[in-house]
């Protein structure tokens, strides 16, 4: 279990966001959490990277460790095993693409420059960037920056991707793409966990489904696998 939250409570500024939360991640798996603005979803996503502090549930576990319990000193180590992508892509636009990719790399400890220079042609390559590897990131399209961000994510061969709204400024065929790549990631055996408002892409890759509203959550998955399936016979 990469992921396992049984009846948390999440707050924000002491305001209660969701509660009772049970919420659990398995490898490979490809999840949606949905939900009206304001619903929580980013709140969720927070707390499992340690950006939002929990203090009440009976388990909060990520990737082992203890999210109830867990020492500021811990997270970068945890956000280590974690690739985490936001809606603003949140790259570095005073160096390169090649430059922005190595930065993380040495800050999550590598030193030797032949083996970082490897691992970043190899997740260029597989986002489908590695001709842009020298460009500016203001050079860049939005899809082509996002495609990038997912490159950064996937450096240290995390275990899980978490996406806050990842598509959310991007064109619907950027955002199909981006979509379609992130599914790819998961096949490998990387869970990710994303949130979004794209609510065709869930017909078009499947996955789990958790919607937020009204200060819960819940699995909705059959819901949208039989409206699915109601479409297709109508069709």
């Amino acid at each position: 279990m990469i992921i396992e939250y049984q009846t948390v409570n999440i707050y924000q500024d002491d305001v209660p966001v969701l509660q009772g939360v049970d919420f659990h991640v398995e490898e490979s798996e490809f999840i949606y959490i949905i939900g009206p603005v304001g619903s929580g979803k980013s709140s969720l996503l927070k707390t499992l990277y340690g950006e939002l502090d929990l203090y009440e549930g009976e388990k909060a576990e990520v990737l082992g460790r203890d999210m109830l319990k867990i020492k500021r000193r811990e997270i970068p180590a945890l956000r280590k095993e974690m690739g985490i992508i936001f809606q603003d892509f949140q790259l570095l636009h005073d160096r390169s693409v090649f430059k922005n990719l190595r930065f993380v790399l040495k800050a999550t400890g590598w030193k030797d420059k032949k083996a970082m220079e490897e691992r970043i042609d190899d997740v260029l390559d597989a986002v489908g960037m590695k001709d842009k590897k020298d460009k500016m990131p203001f050079e860049l399209s939005g899809g082509e920056q996002q495609r990038i961000a997912i490159a950064r994510a996937i450096l240290n061969k995390p275990r899980i991707i978490i996406a806050d709204e990842p598509t959310g400024n991007l064109d619907p065929q950027t955002a199909d793409n981006i979509v379609s790549l992130l599914k790819q990631i998961s096949l490998t055996g990387t869970a990710v966990v994303m949130s979004t408002h794209n609510i065709p892409m869930l017909d078009k890759y499947p996955g789990i489904v958790y919607e937020c509203n009204d200060g819960t959550i819940k699995d909705v998955t059959e819901q949208f696998n039989r409206m699915s399936v109601l479409t297709e016979e109508n069709d």
